[in-house]
């Protein structure tokens, strides 16, 4: 009995997640008339989008990263310049 008790809260422990946002993960209904977005959130598996957007996040950090080290780099040249 405890055992079967065990396997039941076990499971219901991991699929907390599913039962509170399955109907918010399912396609919207009518995504026919929608627009070009939603119709590519519903059509395809939302991790996807979800990569997608965080690699977009990354890259424009590392830019972001690369365009300061940069700029730190020539400024500490001007003053190396100056103490000269």
């Amino acid at each position: 009995m405890s055992l079967e008790l065990t396997d039941e809260l076990k499971q219901a422990s991991v699929d907390t997640l599913t039962s509170s946002y399955s109907d918010q993960w399912q396609g919207v209904e009518g995504t026919e008339q929608a627009s070009g977005f939603i119709q590519f959130m519903a059509s395809n598996d939302l991790i996807f989008v979800v990569l997608g957007v965080s690699l977009i996040i990354w890259f424009v950090l590392l830019f972001f990263m690369i365009k300061v080290d940069r700029n730190v780099s020539k400024l500490e040249k001007t003053i190396e310049e100056k103490k000269s």
